[in-house]
Order: C-alpha cells, then structure tokens, then sequence
C-alpha cells in the first residue's frame, strides 16, 4: 500500500477535471495558492465510499492563498473572478488566508482570530479534520499535499470535528447539511 501522501495523490491524477484546475490555480499568479477542504473530500470519499466522483456536484472548488499585502475583501473578490475567467467551469471560491482575521468574527461569530501565519496554519483550522487537506501543483507539475493532522480521517473514511475553530453545535449544522452518510456509504461519523 502507498504512503498516504501518494495515496492521495493517484486520486487526484486521477482527475482530469481537478489537474485542471491545479493548473488554472498554479498559473494564476495568487501567491501560495491551493485547492482543498471539500473539493478533495469529494474526490476521495466519491471514489472510495460513493458513486465516483462527479465535479458537476462540487459546491465549490476552495482556493486558499496567502497574500499579505492586500487584506482586502475586494482581493478574494478579484481573484475567483480572475480564476473565473480563466475556466468558468468550477465554482471558484479564492479566500486569502492572510486576511481572514479580519473578517471571521464578524462571519462565524466568537471572539476574534489570530491571523495565520501561512498555508499550513489556516488548513490546520478548517471544520474536520478529514478536510484540513490541501494540493497544488508546483510548476514541474509535482502535486504538493498540506495535511497538517495527516490523511486517514480523509483516507478512511471518517467525518470527524476540528475543535480547532469549529464548536460542536456548528459541527452539528454541517453535518446535517452535507449529510455524509447519504453521499458515502460507509463514511463513519465520529
């Protein structure tokens, strides 16, 4: 059996449909840009415990960057714009991971954050740990994986909470809307 990392990464060659858009993120020019959270556990669940994977059902294609010269709404705003433009396919979301102090507060309510320190500290903070994942491609077209608690939440199947930044009652609510019981057969919620 492959490593983890390996793992993951035949299932994302796998994709034409998400090399792609690798490629649409790696040529963009937004500064450490990656795709992960839910794009990635549909890939890997749709394939292990679903029907496959169907890029017609992703809800939206996460893209993280890391730009601190602009904390500006308007630049998340611009940048799935950009990536827009250059495929209009997926349904883009570009959030600057340097700016979300700003903002997650008065979003998600709570006492304010501390801001990331980069791509690995925001991924560390995302609502379960089997989506605190994320890939890029590097210009050799090498695939980079983020996965600062591992794979085997997302590996194995397991819906599991981040108490990162996530409390038990939001949890709650999104389980109930990504109900994943329904959509993987066989995923285990812990």
């Amino acid at each position: 059996m492959p490593p983890p990392d390996d793992e993951l990464r035949e299932h994302v060659r796998g994709s034409a449909w998400l090399l792609r858009a690798l490629a649409v993120v790696r040529d963009s020019g937004l500064p450490d840009a990656w795709i992960g959270a839910g794009t990635l556990r549909d890939l890997v669940w749709g394939e292990r415990y679903g029907a496959g994977f169907h890029p017609a059902a992703v809800r939206d294609v996460d893209v993280v960057f890391f730009g601190p010269a602009d904390l500006s709404r308007d630049r998340d705003h611009r940048s799935t714009m950009d990536l827009a433009a250059a495929w209009a396919e997926p349904p883009w979301e570009a959030r600057n991971q340097a700016a979300v102090h700003t903002w997650y507060a008065a979003k998600f309510g709570g006492p304010p954050v501390e801001p990331f320190h980069g791509i690995p500290d925001a991924v560390a903070s995302w609502p379960e740990f089997a989506t605190a994942v994320a890939v890029r491609l590097d210009v050799d077209d090498r695939i980079a994986v983020c996965a600062p608690y591992g794979l085997s939440d997302l590996l194995d199947g397991v819906w599991r909470r981040n108490p990162a930044r996530v409390t038990p009652e939001r949890s709650r609510e999104r389980l109930a809307r990504h109900r994943p019981a329904e959509r993987w057969p066989g995923v285990r919620v812990r």
